[in-house]
């Protein structure tokens, strides 16, 4: 299934700098900041730099260096917030939506970043 993307998605904007962000981190390939509604202490949004619309888009079309970029810049990430054990953390949890069923809001690639405080139980019905 071909993937259409959305680039007047609020993610594309900020990567075009219409809507501002304070970057947490930038890499070539991926940059993070804080979401603007926070779920817990620390919640950071993660997104690649190129234009996908979900994580299985993400994974199919983005090159190894994409790839490669995006994942260990979340683990970057994850120190430089202080959520990760290796910086002394008490850990976090990524969350990634895909389509609707997942309730998707955005329609570019991400992933939450949450920690700071327990996160409860995985699936809350």
């Amino acid at each position: 299934m071909p993937y259409t993307y959305d680039d007047q998605n609020i993610f594309a904007k900020i990567l075009r700098g219409e809507i501002p962000a304070k970057p947490v981190f930038e890499s070539e390939h991926t940059l993070a900041f804080p979401d603007i509604s926070p779920k817990k202490k620390t919640h950071v949004l993660v997104i690649p730099k190129g234009p996908y619309r979900c994580y299985d888009h993400f994974v199919q079309a983005a090159s190894d260096a994409e790839q490669l970029d995006f994942f260990r810049s979340v683990a970057k990430v994850a120190e430089r917030v202080g959520v990760a054990e290796s910086a002394g953390g008490d850990g976090f949890r990524l969350i990634t939506n895909s389509g609707a069923n997942s309730h998707q809001e955005v329609p570019h690639f991400h992933v939450h970043l949450l920690g700071g405080e327990p996160c409860g139980p995985l699936v809350c019905d």
